[in-house]
Parts: structure tokens; C-alpha cells; sequence
């Protein structure tokens, strides 16, 4: 099972770098005002919008957006161990925090915006060499008007679970002269 699902996972990370149109970087701002978060994200999916360069750097990519919902995988390496020879506490927090950000950001109305105030994070499992690819997946628990919360999971082809993560953010209206 568990290798049917990590073939699947870089099947789909194939096809994604496939459809990609544009170089990584920052999305222009006239291509994302006035639209919601969710249209961006599925733009970034599509390879319409750019990734962002971080995501180039860590070798994670964004593979799955809905309302409510993100998910990062992400390819573990030597490149992001620890000087102890252990993957990087950040590596596993930047993709949790990508996926539960995200999350949020899809709910997002065009003038509305967010940012993160906390993210807590639980490490539960040391992700090792003969680990390929893990994926966060994230799903937002609520959406106020001034906050919204989300969590994720940290998980590999095989199901187990490596990290876990929640956040807070702050909702707020972006300043008219960057919402028009």
C-alpha cells in the first residue's frame, strides 16, 4: 500500500512541475488583488501563479488546495539535517506552517488577508534517510472575523505520522489602497 501511495505522490509531483509556466517568486501584486485566496492558490497550483522561492530551496511544493484545506509534500534530504545528523526541526516546521497558513488562506476573500500569531508544533517521529517524500496537510478548525485557527498533519507514503502543528492567525481587511 504504502508503495503504491508514495508512486502515486510522485506521479502527481511530476505533473505538477509539468504544468508549471512561470519561475518561482513573488506573485506580482496586480495578479492577486481583488481576488480571493483560494483562486491564488489554485493559480500557484496550475503553475499560472509562481511558487515561492523558499519553496525551491526546501524541495516542497504545494499539491492540494480547497476551501479549507493545503498540503505541502515535501522531499527530506541531507542538505536539511541538524550538525547532530538529524532533519532540521525548521524543515518539518515550514511545511506545517505552510500547510496550516495556507489553510487559512484559502478562506480568504479578495480584501481580506492574514498572518500568522502563533504556531505549535509537536515532533513526533525522526523522518529518516529511507524517507522519500512526507506530505502536511492542512485543514482549517475555524474562520472568524478576526481569527482563525488551523491544524496539520506531517505524514509519509506509508501513513506514519512525523509532526503535527496548529496555528492562530489574525484576520483583517487589507488597506483599501492595496485591496483596489
Amino acid at each position: 500500500m504504502s508503495g503504491d501511495r508514495l508512486a502515486q505522490w510522485q506521479a502527481e509531483e511530476a505533473a505538477l512541475r509539468a504544468r508549471r509556466t512561470r519561475p518561482n517568486g513573488a506573485i506580482p501584486p496586480a495578479e492577486a488583488l481583488g481576488r480571493s485566496g483560494l483562486d491564488v492558490l489554485r493559480d500557484m497550483l496550475d503553475g499560472r501563479l509562481p511558487s515561492a522561492p523558499m519553496a525551491e530551496a526546501l524541495e516542497f511544493l504545494l499539491v492540494h488546495v480547497a476551501h479549507g484545506e493545503a498540503a505541502f509534500q515535501g522531499r527530506p534530504g541531507a542538505r536539511f539535517l541538524n550538525p547532530m545528523g538529524a532533519l532540521h526541526g525548521g524543515w518539518y516546521a515550514t511545511l506545517l506552517d505552510s500547510a496550516v497558513g495556507c489553510a487559512v488562506h484559502t478562506t480568504m476573500p479578495a480584501g481580506r488577508a492574514y498572518t500568522t500569531l502563533e504556531l505549535k508544533m509537536n515532533l513526533v517521529r525522526a523522518i529518516g534517510a529511507d524517507v522519500p517524500l512526507v506530505r502536511a496537510e492542512g485543514r482549517t478548525i475555524h474562520v472568524g472575523r478576526q481569527v482563525a485557527t488551523a491544524e496539520a498533519r506531517l505524514v509519509g507514503a506509508d501513513g506514519r505520522l512525523y509532526a503535527h502543528a496548529s496555528t492562530t492567525c489574525l484576520v483583517f481587511d487589507l488597506p483599501p489602497r492595496v485591496a483596489s
